[in-house]
């Protein structure tokens, strides 16, 4: 739960502060936290909520519009996926000014599902879309209440940023040809910038619709910056007053055109047996991309107010909202890193600035839904295309490449990967992707012969000292990563590789097991293995600094009493201390040599 940060209290102790008050709530206050707030609200909040919210509403209703046309259903069920998620995540969502709503990082992941199951017809597609918000919704309440909220942690930022700018840029293939003022088939953002390129030297491009489409997008972009002017609304509201004065439909100019009246129904979305592999596939992507994305603004506006925020809590409201969202005659929605800012800067204090500007939608199509009738469709796609250039991430990759250039062509392969195979695969590869950079570091990990060093305590990799002085007949080893089924034959080979090629003959073989915080039941028989090999050929395995709960792993696989007690040193000095007294004429060589 969110608490506003306390006075004359540093970010940190804030932090702390606001922590403590969650662990201390109540259980219904724990899943309720909007509940939690209204009972501690204060009556100073409500004038800065109730004009936040307003403000927020001038852009909820033309971008939830563009986002909807952008996921491939009619204009109407973005606002119907940004009345009943609003409300829902007020309730249950634990930051106090996050905004959910139709995002443009989630547009392209829809249209790739619903776009080819639909067949053009919308009706089928809002079907389809909802029910992706419901298995999307399910799984994130899932997840939150068996506390698996950290799994989006197991992205890295090159991963995310190469995954975010695919989909910018499948977005912006998706929303070219609206810009300027025709359609184009396709499935794929290969085969429909192939059409895009194609249309355009058929010189089907609409004139008038183009200049419409590029003037709104430089508007925005110009105001983007700006605090006091909202750019999308004044662009949006121009572009939408200059096709209505010039008659500009007549031109070939598309429009949304009127909006039903009324409010959105609750209604089950049936879909057929044959859709419900897609669906399920497309409900998982989304669930992963928009806590990811919600996860990330989520701490990065409890960081701002000193607060915190339960990321499990986090993926609970979540799921309620995408839940509520699909049941509603919405389509999956995520936290909005365009919207929250202006909430903020409105000054939202709570969630009820979220509630005031749900409710203000709800009245403009109760009694305004002709309102919006001549917004031009090429204007919503300079706010898709305005919202997908703010995803791409390119001054931090400048910054990878430089300093991990294998992590940056990884981001590119993620990237390359989104834009060729698609939002589904490509959410797919980057976390696969994931999984291999994960295993990557432990898969091949590093590993040194220890050596003293003169004049520097403790012992060191020889490599890095090459004048380092080795204890003839011991090989201290050091090995930097958990054992597990992956390294295990490769631990097995590097030891009897540092055996080899030690210049005396060993009679002790001293693992620092420090680094090793883990051991498998794959690398327990390696070590088994590896204990027999050594012992034929009368060299001690030894163990210093292993970690007790890895001891007690030993232990229970049978290979601590197998080994022996007496091998496990609580240090590398007391390991070698031990050696040399064992061997005492080592030891007077050792120690004639200024060395021990």
């Amino acid at each position: 739960m969110t608490e506003p940060k306390p006075a004359g209290c540093p970010l940190e102790a804030g932090r702390i502060a606001a922590r403590q008050g969650t662990v201390d709530q109540n259980g219904w206050q724990t899943w309720l936290p909007g509940l939690h707030t209204l009972r501690h609200y204060e009556a100073a909040w409500l004038g800065h909520d109730v004009a936040a919210g307003l403000v927020l509403t001038t852009l909820l209703v033309p971008v939830g519009i563009a986002y909807a046309v952008a996921s491939g259903v009619p204009g109407i069920y973005g606002l119907y996926a940004t009345i009943i998620p609003l409300l829902a995540y007020a309730l249950f969502g634990p930051s106090r000014i996050l905004v959910l709503g139709p995002d443009s990082s989630l547009a392209a992941v829809i249209l790739a599902v619903i776009l080819p199951l639909s067949a053009g017809d919308p009706q089928r597609a809002i079907a389809l879309a909802s029910m992706m918000a419901v298995v999307s919704g399910v799984l994130c309440i899932l997840a939150g209440v068996a506390r698996l909220g950290f799994v989006t942690e197991l992205l890295s930022k090159p991963i995310r940023y190469g995954y975010m700018n695919g989909i910018a840029l499948t977005v912006m293939i998706s929303q070219l040809p609206k810009l300027f003022g025709f359609s184009v088939d396709g499935d794929d953002p290969l085969s429909k910038l192939w059409q895009f390129m194609h249309a355009l030297l058929a010189g089907r491009t609409n004139a008038i619709a183009l200049l419409l489409g590029v003037g709104t997008l430089a508007l925005i972009m110009v105001l983007k910056g700006s605090k006091r002017w909202p750019g999308t609304l004044i662009a949006v509201i121009g572009a939408t007053v200059v096709v209505a004065a010039l008659d500009l439909y007549e031109y070939g100019v598309s429009v949304l055109g009127p909006l039903p009246q009324g409010l959105p129904a609750f209604a089950v979305p049936w879909i057929t047996r044959a859709d419900l592999v897609p669906i399920l596939m497309g409900g998982f992507a989304v669930a992963i991309v928009s806590f990811a994305d919600t996860s990330v603004l989520s701490r990065t506006y409890a960081a701002k107010t000193a607060s915190y925020v339960d990321p499990n809590q986090e993926m609970v409201g979540l799921g309620v909202a995408n839940l509520a969202a699909g049941l509603f005659q919405g389509f999956p929605i995520s936290s909005s890193s365009s919207r929250t800012p202006v909430a903020e800067a409105a000054g939202a204090r709570t969630q009820l600035t979220s509630v005031v500007g749900a409710l203000a939608v709800a009245l403009l199509l109760v009694l305004a839904p002709n309102l919006l009738q001549h917004l031009p469709i090429t204007a919503l796609a300079a706010v898709v295309i305005a919202s997908a250039l703010g995803l791409f991430e390119i001054a931090d990759l400048r910054r990878i490449y430089r300093i991990q250039r294998w992590e940056f062509w990884l981001s590119i392969g993620c990237c390359v990967g989104v834009v060729v195979l698609g939002a589904i695969p490509g959410i797919g590869l980057a976390i696969v992707l994931a999984v291999i950079e994960f295993l990557w570091d432990g898969w091949r990990p590093h590993s040194a012969v220890l050596g003293r060093v003169e004049g520097v305590n403790g012992y060191h990799d020889i490599a890095r000292y090459p004048d380092a002085r080795l204890i003839p007949g011991l090989v201290l080893f050091r090995w930097a990563a958990p054992l597990f089924f992956a390294n295990a034959e490769w631990f097995h080979d590097r030891l009897l590789d540092a055996v080899a090629a030690s210049p005396t003959p060993v009679r002790w073989l001293v693992v620092t097991a420090e680094p090793v915080t883990s051991v498998d039941v794959t690398a327990a028989d390696i070590l088994a293995k590896l204990d027999e090999t050594l012992h034929a050929a009368s060299i001690e395995l030894c163990f210093a600094e292993m970690k007790d709960p890895v001891k007690d792993k030993l232990k229970r696989f049978g290979l601590f009493s197998r080994l022996g007690a007496e091998v496990f040193f609580p240090t590398i000095g007391e390991a070698v201390n031990t050696y040399l007294k064992a061997y005492p004429e080592i030891s007077l060589a050792w120690k004639s040599k200024g060395q021990g």
